[in-house]
């Protein structure tokens, strides 16, 4: 476990579990602190957990359909672990790995400067959970003293091979044994979603928002709309969802051996760093705490999971198991099937290329 605490007391509690989000305390409209992440009171609990709660699924976030993809004309098969999908990565992803914890120092951080970091590594061999090439994976999260959590993942690959990673924390912005989030307001930067099957598999449309459940383009209740007669909410008991983020591309750029130190990379040739605009995502807000969570990210998608089924969790920080609705995930990713959606943006990964994105959590009053 590493703990990071900022001047003013607020802190972030991280486990090599998954580089997983323990817990995030940070202070409400009066100033008291209060833990908004959900978690688990064992820590055993959070390996093979259904919800998935803080950590990195991998290697492959959210669906991939039938658990098969073609690459470079070979075809592969994943687990299926998701009715007839594969999710997160298989069973034993990367959020059920336990993932080195390295001193920030030996990574090219100055401790006088990046006090509040921390550097988790993980090695994924070729054929890990069926997925080609060996991965090497670096997650790096920075806590400020104004209460912005950051994560950069980088990963580099030996041979080519697919990437989409996340975080998929759930929060409750009142505290996490506060009940339903269902009264928090929800604002995305999206002014279109992916229709999906009743697998929660992408059609591969693109579609607007406009006129629809999905629109949160104007700040509103998250549960204000989600019982209605809308088939995208019937097949997830609620929104999990994918939105493409307005304003999103695709950036690369070649960066030089000595650059590529900072990353814990040692070559004598240059790389080509893929990753993409910065974009603000959108902000969740709870009128009750006075606590709002901005969120930014490099990635073109954001899923939205209001946890639908969080009933029968392990047992929580607080001593029960959550029920439905009791958080709520705001994962920054690629689009969900990408491997099979040529038409969404590509989750390719070459070597001789830096896979890199950041997501950024804002916290404020």
């Amino acid at each position: 476990m590493v703990e990071l605490t900022n001047k003013s007391g607020a802190f972030v509690w991280l486990s090599e579990i998954g580089a997983g989000i323990v817990a995030v305390a940070v202070p409400d409209k009066d100033g008291n602190l209060s833990d908004v992440a959900l978690g688990y009171k064992d820590a055993e609990s959070y390996m093979g957990d259904g919800p998935c709660a803080g950590k990195i699924p991998g290697r492959f976030a959210n669906r991939i359909a039938k658990g098969t993809f073609f690459l470079e004309g070979k075809e592969y098969q994943l687990a299926i672990n998701n009715g007839p999908n594969h999710l997160h990565g298989g069973s034993n992803g990367f959020s059920n790995k336990i993932w080195d914890i390295v001193p920030a120092a030996q990574w090219g951080f100055n401790p006088s400067s990046d006090e509040h970091v921390a550097v988790f590594s993980l090695v994924s061999p070729n054929g890990d959970e069926g997925y080609p090439g060996e991965l090497r994976v670096r997650a790096v999260y920075r806590w400020s003293d104004s209460n912005v959590l950051s994560l950069e993942i980088s990963a580099t690959t030996d041979s080519t091979t697919i990437l989409n990673l996340t975080n998929h924390t759930y929060w409750n912005l009142s505290g996490e044994d506060s009940g339903s989030v269902l009264d928090h307001e929800l604002t995305l930067n999206a002014s279109c979603w992916l229709p999906t099957d009743e697998t929660l598999i992408p059609t591969g449309e693109i579609a607007p928002v406009a006129a629809t459940p999905m629109n949160f383009m104007a700040h509103k209740p998250l549960g204000r709309d989600i019982n209605m007669d809308f088939d995208a909410l019937k097949y997830g008991k609620g929104y999990d969802n994918c939105w493409a983020v307005d304003g999103w591309k695709a950036l690369s750029e070649r960066i030089s051996p000595a650059e590529l130190a900072r990353y814990g990379i040692s070559s004598t040739e240059s790389m080509v760093i893929k990753t993409g605009k910065l974009c603000k995502v959108g902000t969740l807000s709870d009128k009750k705490s006075g606590r709002s969570l901005d969120i930014l990210s490099t990635q073109p998608g954001v899923q939205i999971y209001t946890g639908n089924w969080l009933a029968g969790s392990p047992v929580s920080k607080s001593g029960r198991s959550y029920n439905d609705y009791e958080g709520v995930a705001i994962e920054c990713q690629g689009f969900p099937d990408s491997p099979n959606k040529p038409q969404f943006p590509s989750p390719r990964l070459h070597k001789g290329e830096l896979y890199k994105h950041i997501i950024e959590f804002r916290f404020h009053k």
